[in-house]
């Protein structure tokens, strides 16, 4: 059995008030500790993958804010108190100041995090 705490997570990304601190649990599973600030868009990050959007899953919790997800079938709207499953296939924006923790497969998300920070320079 694999723990850790937000504290303990090493940030992988952090910037313009946004921090995604990550931390790899259960062998082939990533538990992310993700703050975006309210206007804070992830969709610039996720330019160039399949459709210009995330192609990990995640399964998590909305601790605080509202969030939107744009997905290519439409926007979705996520608030404070809800769990998520998001597919392949998003881009998150803050419309509020958010905290939320996800899980997601290390394999797919490590390709992600990598080309987003390609993007970030």
């Amino acid at each position: 059995m694999a723990t850790t705490t937000r504290n303990d997570a090493p940030v992988t990304i952090e910037g313009d008030g946004v921090e995604l601190r990550t931390q790899e649990v259960g062998g082939d599973m990533t538990v992310a500790f993700v703050t975006l600030p309210k206007g804070a868009d992830l969709a610039p990050a996720v330019k160039g993958l399949p459709d210009d959007l995330c192609q990990c899953p995640h399964w998590g919790y909305l601790f605080k804010g509202r969030l939107k997800m744009r997905t290519k079938h439409g926007d979705e709207i996520y608030e404070a108190g809800q769990a998520f499953y998001w597919g392949p296939g998003h881009a998150p924006e803050a419309l509020e100041d958010c905290e939320y923790i996800d899980f997601s497969p290390t394999k797919e998300f490590t390709e992600v995090l990598d080309h987003v920070k390609a993007q970030m320079g």
